[in-house]
C-alpha cells in the first residue's frame, strides 16, 4: 500500500508555491509519490485565459520533470466537464484500491469541506492534508468540519510557508512580457514563452 498524496487544480500555470506545497506535503505527511491533477474543467468558476487543458497538462508535466517524487495524473483532464472532487476519488481509487490517498488542500478550502458535494464519501475515500499558511487556525478548520462525520480522524495538517505567487500574477506577466522566470520552474517558462501562452 503506498501513500499518495493528490494535488488538483488548474494550474494555470504551475509555479512555484505549488511545487514547495508539494513538497512539504510530501515530507510532513510520509508520502511515496504525489500525483498532480489538471482538472479540464474547474468545477466553481472558470478558468481565465485558459489555454487549454493539453497546454496545462504539458505545463505540469514540465513543471515536475526531473523530480522522481512527483507526477501528473490525467484522471480528471481526460474526463470532459466539470469533475469534483468525490468523482476524482473514486476514480483513483478504482485505479488502485490499494493505494492510501490524501487529498492536499490549502486551509481555506478545508475549511469550506462542509459545502463541497459528498464530503463524507470524500473522506471515506481519503484524508485530507491541510496546508497550514496562516489565514486560518487549525481549530477553526477543525471547528468549522466537525459536523462532517469521521472528519476529526480524517484530516492532518502541515505546515506552508507563505509565498505570494499565483497563477494570475504569472499570466500578467507573461501577457506584458515581463519575465515570469523564478516564479515558475525552468521548463514552465520555456513552454509559455515557446508556445506563446497567455499574450
Amino acid at each position: 500500500m503506498a501513500r499518495v498524496g493528490l494535488l488538483g487544480g488548474t494550474f494555470n500555470p504551475p509555479h512555484l508555491a505549488h511545487l514547495i506545497c508539494a513538497q512539504e506535503a510530501f515530507v510532513a505527511l510520509g508520502l511515496e509519490r504525489l500525483l498532480f491533477i489538471p482538472v479540464h474543467t474547474p468545477p466553481h468558476k472558470e478558468a481565465e485565459d485558459d489555454p487549454g487543458v493539453a497546454h496545462r497538462v504539458e505545463l505540469c508535466r514540465r513543471a515536475v520533470a526531473g523530480d522522481v517524487r512527483f507526477a501528473v495524473s490525467t484522471v480528471d483532464a481526460d474526463v470532459k466537464g466539470r469533475s469534483y472532487t468525490v468523482d476524482t476519488l473514486r476514480r483513483l481509487h478504482d485505479q488502485s484500491p490499494e493505494d492510501h490517498l490524501i487529498f492536499i488542500v490549502g486551509g481555506d478550502m478545508a475549511h469550506s469541506l462542509p459545502e463541497w458535494r459528498d464530503p463524507e464519501g470524500i473522506l471515506a475515500l481519503a484524508e485530507l492534508g491541510v496546508a497550514g499558511r496562516g489565514e486560518l487556525s487549525r481549530s477553526a478548520i477543525t471547528e468549522r468540519v466537525s459536523g462532517v462525520p469521521g472528519a476529526r480522524q480524517r484530516i492532518r495538517f502541515f505546515d506552508m510557508p507563505r509565498i505570494d505567487i499565483s497563477s494570475t500574477m504569472v499570466r500578467r506577466r507573461a501577457a506584458t512580457g515581463e519575465p515570469v522566470r523564478y516564479l515558475v520552474p525552468e521548463g514552465v517558462a520555456a513552454y509559455i514563452a515557446d508556445e506563446g501562452l497567455y499574450r
